[in-house]
């Protein structure tokens, strides 16, 4: 099985989060669907400059139990793992230092709309984050500015509810107080 990993072919089977444990570093992102992997380029220089910029000003106001990191993947099942761009995480949770987490451990997850990822940032991925009892979800749109997309997590029906759509900054009273102006997101430019 692990040649075939290094082929990037897939195992026999499916795929499984085990499988992703497997693979080598090679600067792509690993994620999982329904036990089929799906790889994404390196982001852009707009996606990580706003989510930089983001990851800071979040954690200037997270309370104290809580984490704010990138990059780190949630593992939803054994066939469905993805990455989000930003996560909040419970801070017992992220002192193990895991390269993934559980979405009980999730309270809030952030992706950044790509160019190459729209229908799955914007469609997939929230949907089954809801499935998976993640309380609240982000969506930054940035083709015409930035624009910051708020949701809440309605348990009953499982499934997403804006709560705010915000072209000037993120001015929320939950998951927990914040007012960060759009300036501090905002990467530099000419």
């Amino acid at each position: 099985m692990t040649a075939a990993l290094h082929d990037d072919y897939p195992p026999p089977g499916e795929w499984t989060t085990d499988d992703l444990d497997r693979l080598p570093d090679d600067g792509r992102r690993h994620e999982l669907l329904d036990g089929n992997l799906i790889m994404s380029p390196s982001p852009t220089r707009l996606h990580q400059s706003i989510a930089g910029r983001l990851m800071a000003a979040l954690e200037e106001t997270c309370p104290a139990d809580l984490d704010v990191t990138q990059g780190v993947a949630v593992r939803i099942s054994r066939t469905r793992a993805f990455i989000p761009d930003l996560l909040v995480t419970e801070l017992d949770a992220a002192v193990r230092n895991p390269s993934h987490y559980r979405p009980n451990e999730v309270l809030l997850v952030v992706e950044i709309v790509s160019e190459g990822s729209r229908s799955i940032d914007r469609v997939l991925k929230p949907a089954l984050y809801a499935e998976a009892d993640i309380p609240y979800f982000w969506r930054i749109e940035t083709e015409t500015g930035i624009v910051v997309h708020a949701h809440k997590l309605d348990p009953v029906k499982q499934i997403y509810v804006e709560t705010a759509r915000m072209p000037d900054g993120i001015l929320l009273p939950e998951p927990w107080e914040m007012d960060i102006p759009l300036a501090r997101i905002t990467p530099r430019a000419r």
